[in-house]
């Protein structure tokens, strides 16, 4: 097979939570266990930090990837899901994984996926942790895709475990209370190996506290140790207050990327810096600058607050749970504008009856799917809407969505597409 091919054949032939949901869920770690082994256990040849949580590892996963860069060290990073290339998932110091190299492991590999038919992501992971060692990377920055305990990445025994927060999203695998979500996140605290936790969160606090003990694991808190607040944007930079607890100490800092919700994982950032200096990274304070500045040319990341037109202002974001788009929301109502119009759309396994209770109801909607098995179907949404006295029209696809939006609006109004990771993902499309 060529990579087209390869590409079709792992998109089509093996089962992909993104895209088709619960199916593609394995509750054990078998399959990854037996690739590990034909592969030759490689996570084992270089240092590793591990980044869960609700939301927000994305974003930390990228910055401390940024900053070990900066610092001089060869840096893996592996994260999910893509958005307009598959390759975005698997880099070294910022450089996509190339084509030929994921053609070659498929082929290599063909017999042992027939016979035991691993889902996407365990494939995905067993090709990352592959190319990172015939890299040679000093340090891979491995992002969790979902909980913990059961993810594929969670064979690693890393030099750090980072939990960003929690909160309620994939309930169905995870549990129904933010304890329970708790637990599994916990699931990548290991024995002897320190762990930074995000935010202390009453509900959650002692879920780790116990585990860390269980793990004989030095744990911290960012939020008892930094807090972070931002005092302006451009569409370069946010530059956040940084108040250190511990010290009096405060200082500013230019992050390249906006948000309010960034406050959160800057604090979260800084502490696992922290942590990792303390354990003997050289991680100068300028390397830290000169990292949160680059993160975007560094390691390519995209989709999180990014704005893509001045005039109408046109914001995506990949948060699609109700915490990730409280904060979103939040953001936009602190805009000035005419009219706020919002393209929409949502997965099918989310409570979408839910989280569109958050959305206020004097904006201009258009509501959307993404182009994946998995995407609720817009007529099904804009009826949901409607029963929150949410009212809008409804498009088969997100181009027509937000081409509509941008008919629609004035100079002055702002236009925000997301809902979901897929929408944002097919509306880059757009601007590749």
């Amino acid at each position: 097979m060529n990579y087209q091919e390869v590409i079709e054949f792992m998109f089509n032939s093996l089962p992909m939570y993104q895209r088709v949901g619960a199916a593609a869920y394995k509750a054990n770690l078998d399959n990854t266990l037996a690739f590990d082994k034909i592969t030759g256990s490689p996570h084992k040849k270089y240092k590793t930090i591990h980044i869960a949580g609700t939301n927000g590892k994305g974003s930390v996963s990228h910055s401390l990837a940024s900053i070990l860069q900066e610092a001089g060290y060869k840096t893996g990073l592996y994260t999910s899901p893509h958005l307009t290339d598959y390759r975005e998932r698997i880099r070294v110091n910022g450089k996509k994984i190339e084509e030929s190299f994921i053609t070659e492991f498929i082929n290599s590999h063909k017999n042992f996926i027939k016979n035991v038919k691993p889902s996407f992501f365990e494939m995905s992971v067993a090709l990352a942790f592959k190319y990172f060692e015939l890299q040679q990377v000093e340090v891979a920055v491995i992002e969790v895709g979902m909980g913990g305990r059961l993810d594929s990445t969670n064979i690693i025994l890393p030099e750090l475990s980072v939990i960003t927060n929690i909160g309620l999203d994939h309930t169905q695998f995870l549990g129904n209370s933010l304890a329970e979500i708790a637990g599994e996140k916990a699931g990548i605290i290991k024995q002897n190996i320190p762990v930074v936790i995000g935010e202390r969160q009453k509900e959650t606090e002692e879920v780790f506290l116990k585990k860390a003990k269980e793990k004989n694991s030095k744990i911290s808190f960012a939020s008892d140790n930094y807090a972070c607040k931002i005092l302006n944007s451009n569409l370069k930079y946010s530059n956040f207050e940084v108040e250190k607890k511990t010290s009096d100490k405060s200082y500013t800092l230019n992050f390249n990327l906006s948000g309010k919700y960034q406050e959160k994982n800057l604090a979260t950032i800084l502490e696992t810096v922290d942590n990792l200096r303390n354990q003997g990274f050289c991680i100068s304070d300028e390397n830290l600058k000169q990292g949160l500045e680059n993160l975007i040319k560094n390691t390519g990341f995209h989709g999180r607050w990014e704005t893509l037109n001045a005039e109408p202002l046109t914001i995506c974001d990949t948060g699609h749970n109700k915490d990730g788009l409280s904060y979103t929301i939040e953001q936009l109502l602190s805009l000035e504008f005419k009219k706020l119009r919002f393209v929409l759309g949502f997965v099918n396994d989310k409570n979408v009856d839910e989280v569109l209770k958050l959305f206020p109801k004097n904006a201009e909607y258009y509501f959307c799917k993404a182009q994946i098995p998995r995407a609720l179907d817009e007529k099904i949404l804009l009826e949901k809407a409607n029963l929150v006295s949410i009212n809008g029209k409804s498009f088969e696809n997100v181009s027509s969505a937000y081409h509509a939006a941008k008919k629609d609006a004035d100079k002055n109004d702002v236009i925000f597409i997301g809902g979901s990771t897929f929408v944002v993902a097919d509306l880059l499309q757009e601007f590749a």
